[in-house]
């Protein structure tokens, strides 16, 4: 399941940014890694990091401690742990969050329920990242462009 979005190709080859992907494997296993952790981390460790699976209990678990072990390896301090949520909101193929409803809003594009649960939970995690405050929201229209659900961009919905 290696992805990085057409909306982050600007830094795919050197992945100085966090991917989504990432994102979501460290929310998903409660890693707070702070951007100083990732630039720290050599290409091909970022590059595992993508790699690596994280999605069942056991893989969670792997995911959590290649990151403590490829942080430590560089000297760095622990990552913070983040409370892993029972039910993200981006598994929720049923209830669009308000953050994402109200960026829909703002850039006049508004996402239906059918466009919502017809999204993988990667995709739904990103427009949830990207529709929040604390982020920059420039890359929000270019997701819905790529992820096949902004008006005029063939969606069929």
């Amino acid at each position: 399941m290696t992805q990085v979005f057409q909306f982050e190709q600007e830094f795919a080859d050197s992945l100085r940014c966090v991917p989504m992907r990432v994102r979501y494997c460290l929310d998903t296993c409660g890693v707070k890694l702070k951007l100083r952790h990732w630039h720290a981390l050599s290409l091909s460790d970022r590059q595992l990091l993508l790699d690596l699976p994280c999605q069942s209990a056991a893989e969670i678990a792997t995911y959590r401690q290649w990151v403590y072990d490829l942080v430590a390896a560089q000297g760095g301090d622990r990552p913070a742990d983040l409370p892993i949520a029972p039910q993200p909101a981006w598994l929720d193929a049923d209830y669009i969050p308000e953050s994402v409803q109200q960026q829909g809003q703002r850039v006049g594009n508004p996402l239906t329920p059918q466009q919502w649960s017809r999204l993988e939970p990667l995709q739904r995690f990103a427009l949830i990242k990207l529709s929040q405050s604390s982020h920059e929201h420039q890359n929000y229209l270019p997701a819905l462009q790529e992820f096949g659900v902004l008006e005029g961009a063939g969606s069929g919905a």
